[in-house]
């Protein structure tokens, strides 16, 4: 039998927190459990039909089955930089400030390869997406949590990084609207933010994978580049999963400070080979011609976010109205911690929650429901929940 040890980099790692959630979710199903999965943020609206066309007769050409550019074709990035700016308002060189993704969270976890020595420290808004803490640690930097506190809005107290901690990040990780606490940034915030990381010399990595679900036409969530400054520090994050139900195509971009681009990209040349050419096409189509199915996808969360939120008031559990995401981020009743929280709801109910310990540990306390079934099912499981 052989004896093969994981690198130190696995093997100090906490189990990843969806994967985890699958295994429980999959051990109480084979028990005959009946399972309505409120867990992972995978939306379950299908891709429009017209994305899936585009994809069939981009496959038909032969060119498309040859290796793609490592940085992604041009006509898929020249369709971000028009999207940008008629979404942000925001001016951006396809050639030198858009790369091409296999999905957003490729493109977090390479990023601190780029610009992470041994040693360095990240600064992290914590509740947070893992994927910032692990990418930093395979980087060999080390990562500095900032809490993200309910009496503050979610957002990072910048009064209490001090100057000290300033002038030793070599980067800063926010994520709005937020994963997993839906909240949102306000201008003032991000211009705030990138005063201070123009100051210190720090790269801001804005990850804005859910900007296009929001609740409120007349307060649609920011870009980071609508701010003044912003391509001195910046990159911005952005994916097609959730605007247009395209999670399992693994198709993103990345936006911002030329040299932070071209700093992914080197990184990328070296460890993958970009999207197949006819996922890019439709990635193309979808930002061209995705609006308005984009605004019937939101009319739908909204509709679910407000019935969630009902039924929640209903049973006594005090939670956000989110403006923006899919998720609701609700306080665990008096006398569990998330995780005993979760864990009972599954094992008793069959309703897959998130922990918000799973996330940082100011997400103790809270738990996270993501509203990716149909009214029919979230109502059944705020039903269940109330019987525990």
């Amino acid at each position: 039998m052989s004896d093969f040890k994981l690198a130190d980099r696995l093997s100090t790692l906490p189990p990843y927190l969806f994967a985890a959630i699958d295994k429980a979710k999959a051990e109480v199903a084979a028990q005959g459990m009946d399972i309505i999965s409120l867990g992972i943020g995978d939306p379950d609206l299908p891709t429009p039909n017209f994305i899936i066309e585009a994809l069939h007769e981009a496959a038909k050409k032969p060119v498309n089955h040859q290796y793609p550019s490592y940085v992604g074709m041009l006509g898929f990035r020249q369709a971000v930089a028009d999207w940008y700016k008629e979404r942000f308002n925001v001016d951006l060189d396809a050639e030198k400030e858009v790369v091409s993704l296999i999905g957003s969270k490729e493109g977090i976890a390479h990023f601190p390869l780029a610009y992470i020595n041994p040693g360095d420290i990240a600064l992290i808004a914590t509740p947070n997406y893992p994927v910032y803490g692990i990418a930093t640690s395979f980087a060999g930097g080390q990562a500095e949590y900032l809490p993200l506190l309910e009496e503050n809005d979610f957002l990072i107290d910048l009064d209490a990084v001090s100057d000290d901690m300033w002038a030793k990040a070599k980067m800063i990780f926010v994520c709005y609207p937020n994963n997993p606490t839906a909240a949102t940034a306000t201008k003032e915030f991000y211009e705030r933010l990138i005063e201070k990381a123009r100051e210190f010399n720090v790269i801001v990595v804005s990850d804005a994978a859910y900007t296009e679900i929001y609740y409120d036409s007349e307060n649609k969530p920011l870009s980071i580049f609508e701010c003044e400054g912003a391509k001195d520090v910046c990159i911005e994050f952005h994916s097609l999963s959730k605007t247009y139900n395209m999670t399992g195509w693994r198709v993103g971009m990345a936006v911002g400070n030329s040299d932070l681009i071209a700093g992914l990209g080197k990184i990328k040349e070296n460890v993958d080979s970009g999207i197949f050419q006819a996922v890019q096409e439709a990635g193309i189509a979808a930002l061209k011609q995705g609006e308005p199915y984009a605004e019937q996808f939101r009319a739908i969360y909204k509709e679910r976010r407000d019935v969630v939120s009902a039924a929640l008031t209903k049973i006594g559990i005090k939670h956000r109205v989110p403006d923006a995401a899919f998720y609701m981020w609700c306080h665990t009743p008096e006398g569990y911690t998330s995780s005993e929280f979760v864990t009972n709801v599954l094992k008793q109910t069959g309703v897959v929650l998130t922990p918000g310990q799973g996330f940082g540990a100011p997400g103790e306390g809270y738990f996270r429901i993501s509203l990716t079934v149909n009214n029919d099912l979230l109502e059944e499981a705020v039903s269940r929940i109330s019987k525990l």
